[in-house]
């Protein structure tokens, strides 16, 4: 469906996005930290700050507070600087007159920074966690239904052919689509060699086959020696259009 084809995209496309984000501010540190002066600075405040979509829990706290440290720190040159972490929490992790050590640049102090592993590389983490789940998400969501259609167009090419019966046609409710669910198809089939009986399932479709199916006789195509992997032949069916 259209609608899913064009989430899957959106998703990888999102996942890449933040990937290459988290690599700059990755770089960005790694460059920074080279030319780096290490100094002490001191915790002067902690910057509390409230998100515009804040909501009360039960006690009436802020759910959604952070708190930021601001540190003074004193340059080689005798500049006294002040400089607001960008990097916040809760409960704080650091608290007011607390000791800190600090990195900066000579070019630019203003932008320095805590030298705490989250202070300097929290953003990185944050956005290539985040793009690893999309990208992984969104890039499964286009590989497998790929090698999915691989494995049955083998299936129909190399596999044995064996008429099953056809049981009834199921609703997929696991799955939802612009609120709507797909249908399977569910045929069964007693090998006679081991007298097993095997149940199959077809794969989606997305409107109800029922007043399609003339024949109790389905093909289904089945890996020679192991009917668990199978396609059921589909091919009588009309094809929906877009």
């Amino acid at each position: 469906m259209k609608t899913l084809t064009f989430i899957k995209y959106i998703v990888t496309l999102l996942g890449m996005c933040l990937l290459i984000a988290s690599a700059y501010f990755y770089n960005s540190t790694s460059n920074f930290l080279k030319e780096a002066i290490k100094t002490e600075g001191t915790v002067v405040e902690l910057d509390r700050t409230v998100s515009k979509d804040d909501v009360k829990d039960p006690n009436g706290l802020h759910a959604s507070v952070s708190y930021k440290p601001v540190v003074d720190f004193v340059t080689g040159n005798g500049e006294k600087i002040r400089f607001f972490s960008i990097v916040g929490s809760n409960p704080p992790i650091y608290y007011k007159g607390q000791k800190v050590e600090v990195v900066y640049l000579t070019a630019s102090p203003n932008n320095a920074k805590i030298f705490d592993f989250f202070s300097l590389w929290g953003v990185a983490l944050i956005l290539g966690s985040g793009g690893g789940v999309f990208f992984l998400v969104g890039s499964g969501m286009i590989l497998v239904p790929r090698l999915k259609e691989n494995r049955d167009q083998y299936l129909r090419e190399q596999g044995v052919p064996i008429k099953t019966e056809f049981q009834r046609v199921v609703k997929d409710e696991s799955l939802e689509v612009n609120g709507r669910n797909p249908y399977r198809i569910l045929t069964q089939w007693q090998n006679p060699s081991t007298s097993e009986i095997h149940v199959f399932k077809s794969n989606n479709l997305w409107y109800d086959p029922t007043s399609h199916i003339k024949s109790r006789q389905i093909t289904v195509f089945i890996e020679r020696d192991n009917p668990k992997k199978y396609v059921v032949d589909l091919s009588f069916l009309p094809v929906m259009s877009d």
